[in-house]
């Protein structure tokens, strides 16, 4: 995944809540584009119900998809399967 695609996802109008997949096989939820911040080869993500953080490396993310509105967990985190 490169810089500009990720940063597309976030961008959307209206945003809609997205779904990154791992090389590892972790999946993790952005629910709000605020949650996450893009450097030049990894994403920070952040909880915005406690201080935990994760950086993501862009090399390792395999596979990116909306999420319906009807299938997010209600928490606001991001979360980790």
């Amino acid at each position: 995944m490169n810089t500009a695609t990720f940063q597309d996802f976030l961008r959307r109008q209206p945003f809609q809540p997205i779904e990154v997949r791992m090389s590892n096989g972790d999946v993790h939820q952005i629910r709000h584009p605020e949650n996450a911040f893009l450097l030049r080869s990894s994403v920070i993500l952040g909880s915005p119900t406690s201080d935990n953080f994760e950086f993501l490396s862009l090399l390792h993310i395999v596979n990116v998809k909306a999420v319906p509105m009807g299938s997010q967990q209600t928490n606001g985190d991001t979360q980790n399967e």
